[in-house]
């Protein structure tokens, strides 16, 4: 006997059994976790029967859904059946359309406290940040309908799992990246269409360096690292046009080399200071501030070893001192994370073990900068120690 099944669409098809049997597997596997392929082939069967005791030549999905569930109850499938009915709610998501109406509207209102409180660096009464989460529900909705399997969708709504970032998923972005900034001081980068060139001085190092951490975050949903030890090159540079500039007026060199210091500290706290501030001021188009880390890694015999340690202790010294908030009460800024490296050179005996001391004041204190033990990372990455991207992601077998 011949029967037709009415889709939604109105369309005819034949009755396959099979159809039955595999949208009850899924419910199964990716459900209920209670596995039983006999009884998926007993349900398809059983429902096939009564269409041929009856005469029913023709039978709508809509029958036959409700059929489904009600011999998963009989067969004492309860948890199946209530994953099956799910799962046909995740497919008729699928198939609509304006399903993100109601959300935009409550993000609007600012009535929406789920997405409006579900990231704590974005600050949703901003239009900027807004703007950000408006295309986040768009991107969400789309890739739950159109992208992501509906067995995923399905444990991704029960809580089974959760898939993270979904209001970028569309996009090929990056999450986290760990920034080349070393070739972009030394050859140059372009930022909005025009040429960066290699900065002359630590100040202006300092403010090309959160303009590429901007660029960045704008382009990508997740952290970034820089290594600190690319901004040594330019404390030399300062010192020696600061010298350029006295000793012709002063004669005298070693007072020329003292101001020139001089001037050339008060650059570094200014530099420093402009990168915290700049990184915590700062809004990207993803609507927060730059999620970046600062990497504090020094060694005996490294280039600009002295500069290194210098920016390393005014990073420190910053840090502890913490930044005022709006009612001037001086706080623990969100960013930059630090990220100090332990190594022969920074624990007890070493030459820069009182960087660490330091640090440690600094953690009690601010809660960052974490550690990482060259030694320990060494053995994992095959001789590497490195900063993670942000956050705690590292790549997998980074390789010099």
């Amino acid at each position: 006997m011949q029967i037709k099944v009415i889709k939604r669409n109105g369309k005819e098809v034949d009755f396959d059994k099979q159809r039955i049997v595999r949208a009850i597997e899924k419910a199964m596997k990716y459900g209920s976790g209670i596995y039983s392929y006999q009884i998926a082939v007993d349900v398809a069967k059983e429902i096939y029967s009564e269409c041929v005791n009856e005469n029913i030549t023709k039978i709508s999905i809509f029958t036959i859904e409700d059929k489904v569930f009600n011999k998963l109850i009989a067969h004492g499938q309860n948890t199946t059946a209530q994953v099956y009915e799910a799962y046909k709610a995740v497919r008729k998501y699928q198939r609509e359309n304006n399903t993100t109406d109601e959300n935009i509207m409550t993000l609007i209102d600012r009535t929406n406290e789920q997405v409006i409180n579900e990231n704590s660096n974005k600050d949703a009464i901003l239009n900027s940040t807004q703007r950000d989460l408006l295309a986040g529900e768009i991107s969400k909705d789309i890739a739950m309908r159109k992208l992501i399997p509906a067995h995923l969708v399905q444990a991704h709504k029960n809580a089974s799992i959760h898939i993270h970032d979904m209001d970028y998923i569309l996009q090929p972005m990056t999450n986290c990246c760990l920034i080349n900034i070393g070739d972009m001081f030394e050859n140059g980068t372009v930022i909005n269409k025009k040429q960066i060139k290699k900065p002359r001085s630590f100040q202006v190092a300092c403010t090309v360096l959160t303009q590429i951490i901007a660029q960045v975050a704008s382009n990508q949903y997740g952290g970034q690292s820089v290594d600190l030890k690319h901004l040594a090159q330019f404390l030399p540079i300062s010192y020696q046009k600061y010298y350029n500039s006295i000793i012709d007026d002063v004669k005298d060199e070693e007072t020329a080399k003292k101001i020139a210091s001089k001037l050339t500290k008060k650059e570094l706290q200014s530099g420093i200071q402009t990168i915290q501030y700049q990184v915590n001021t700062l809004l990207t188009t993803n609507g927060q501030a730059p999620f970046v880390t600062m990497f504090m890694d020094i060694k005996e015999g490294m280039s600009y070893e002295d500069e290194m340690a210098m920016i390393i202790e005014e990073v420190l010294n910053q840090r502890i001192e913490g930044i005022e908030n709006a009612v001037g009460v001086k706080i623990t800024p969100s960013f930059p994370k630090l990220v100090y490296v332990l190594n022969e050179s920074t624990t007890k005996g070493g030459k820069y073990y009182y960087l660490t001391k330091l640090a440690a004041k600094c953690t009690a204190k601010r809660m960052y900068p974490d550690y990482i033990s060259e030694k320990k990372m060494s053995e994992i990455y095959e001789g590497n120690t490195f900063s993670p991207m942000g956050c705690r992601s590292f790549f997998a077998c980074l390789q010099r």
